[in-house]
């Protein structure tokens, strides 16, 4: 059968191999391969009768439903480019990023729309609403053109738009650490190679059931519907309160593979697990951040038949690494080697190699680059940047560029080629002489099992540059934070400098940012101001 190379391709041939199978569960509802594979093919015939015209934005502000994943496919089958919202987003939020990118078309329930309904005015390229069913009051109102799913998957059939593999076909929008978010640009060869390249070393197949549990706005959480649908797998879509609801689902769906981010193993490992969890769990990867050693030990302890992935990405180049489980015992703290068909550098400011646990930035190269940042050159050329002559595979008499991820993180590549985060640049904290890195803090908290969850900022300081601070939750089952007990731990554990000079305590959980993970810039923002107006 024909490799795929567009990213509608993982649905078609899954509903050619196999239509019967089982391709998306969501709650009681379930849809075969070949009913999805139907499904998109539908909505792409919509969007072509609606006069879409290639490489058009449409957005999609829904929770993960059945509808969220055929309009994400159908874009891409129709030569239009999807552009995913994360529905924890305020309506400012969601009219930002409809402006920033110029969306011509809108997919949405009536419930958010009625929410929207104030700020759409402000998005003038947008031209057309489809509503997963029909609008009532003022939602009902509105001066744009409305379609209903059901009628619009009854269009004619018709092909799309003819695209090539290295058409864009996304726009993932991340939060970054400062200003407004950014408009990650994704090609179907990004997105297509990316789930070849990690289903390979996840080697998932059909027999898999994937927890989706992370947002789908999430370059993390979109793989695992590439991944799983390249693989002939069944994908649960989990829209969660509490964690223990992942536990639930875990059970209930037999989940073979679940990934996530710290934050959530964190709340998870504070729980009991369901004995039958680790009858079938096949394994458990990490995103998003390293994963705390505390954390990783409890996890094997609660399912010591799944095999650990630990992994590092960035939506720029979705992912870049894994460490092996097998090297897991060995090196717990490594973010591992570079992901199939994928070369991870280690450089100096100056573009030259790093030598072995000398620190220096990780850039990657190959096919999971992507296309820079929509409508923003400046950004665009402070993070993709060409390859020195000499660098990896870049010889002298190559003339044309190529461009590389320069991800802005410090990692150190030990002898045996492993690779370890030490932190990012922008968080990297300045203190008494010392770079120190908020992770490598936090993972000593961690450890002390004193806190629930915790994050470690700088913050200026007349004679050290920065000072550390902590915020920090209560550990389960406790009502407080014991901060004598746990500045002697820190004192015990770290050199002087790393010491945090003050730790503040608010109840949990910490409040995440759009991806899950717990968002640093907002409580150190928030900590700034209420220091300054209690000096003030």
């Amino acid at each position: 059968m024909t490799d795929a190379t567009l990213l509608s391709d993982f649905v078609r041939f899954g509903a050619q191999r196999a239509p019967a199978a089982t391709a998306l569960t969501h709650g009681d509802q379930h849809t075969r391969y070949g009913e999805l594979d139907a499904a998109v093919q539908g909505f792409a015939a919509g969007l072509m009768a609606l006069g879409l015209q290639r490489a058009e934005r449409v957005a999609i502000y829904l929770e993960k439903r059945a509808e969220t994943v055929v309009a994400s496919f159908g874009s891409a089958a129709a030569g239009t480019v999807f552009v995913p919202l994360n529905p924890m987003l305020k309506p400012e939020q969601v009219a930002y990023i409809l402006q920033d990118c110029g969306v011509r078309l809108l997919v949405t329930s009536p419930d958010r729309l009625a929410l929207l309904a104030p700020v759409l005015a402000q998005c003038p390229a947008l031209r057309h609403l489809v509503l997963t069913a029909p609008a009532s009051g003022a939602a009902a109102d509105g001066a744009l053109p409305v379609t209903l799913w059901t009628d619009l998957l009854q269009a004619p059939a018709r092909a799309g738009h003819r695209v090539i593999d290295t058409d864009m076909v996304a726009i993932l929008y991340t939060s970054g650490s400062t200003g407004r978010p950014k408009g990650v640009v994704l090609s179907h060869r990004n997105m297509v190679a990316g789930a070849k390249s990690v289903a390979s070393y996840l080697e998932n197949g059909p027999e898999d059931t994937l927890l989706a549990a992370l947002p789908l706005s999430f370059d993390a959480g979109f793989s695992q519907l590439t991944t799983g649908f390249h693989s002939g797998a069944r994908v649960v879509l989990l829209n969660y309160l509490m964690p223990r609801d992942v536990l639930k689902a875990m059970e209930r769906e037999r989940v073979t593979g679940l990934t996530a981010v710290p934050p959530l193993y964190i709340q998870l490992t504070a729980l009991e697990w369901p004995a039958a969890i680790d009858q079938h769990l096949r394994y458990f990867a990490n995103t998003g951040g390293r994963m705390p050693r505390e954390t990783l030990m409890a996890l094997r302890q609660r399912a010591p038949s799944a095999r650990p992935f630990l992994m590092y990405g960035l939506t720029e180049a979705f992912r870049s690494t894994y460490l092996p489980p097998d090297e897991v015992d060995r090196r717990p703290d490594s973010i591992g080697r570079a992901i199939p068909n994928a070369e991870i550098l280690v450089l100096r400011e100056d573009g030259s190699e790093c030598a072995p646990e000398e620190p220096g930035e990780l850039v990657h190269r190959g096919a999971l680059v992507g296309m820079g940042y929509w409508g923003d050159a400046e950004k665009t050329a402070e993070r993709y940047k060409p390859l020195p002559a000499g660098t990896g595979g870049r010889e002298a008499g190559l003339q044309i560029p190529e461009l590389a991820v320069f991800s802005g993180d410090t990692v150190r590549r030990d002898a045996e080629g492993f690779l370890y985060f030490i932190g990012r640049r922008d968080e990297m904290m300045k203190t008494s002489g010392y770079r120190v890195s908020p992770t490598e803090v936090e993972e000593v908290l961690y450890a002390t099992r004193l806190v629930g969850e915790c994050v470690a900022f700088g913050v200026d300081h007349a004679t050290l540059g920065q000072a550390i601070q902590v915020i920090a939750t209560a550990p389960d089952g406790s009502a407080t934070v014991d901060v004598p007990a746990l500045l002697a731990e820190c004192r015990r554990r770290m050199p002087a400098y790393m010491v945090p000079a003050g730790v503040a305590t608010q109840p949990g959980p910490l409040p995440r940012n759009p991806n899950g993970k717990i968002d640093r810039k907002l409580l150190s923002t928030e900590w700034l101001a209420a220091a300054d107006q209690a000096g003030g």
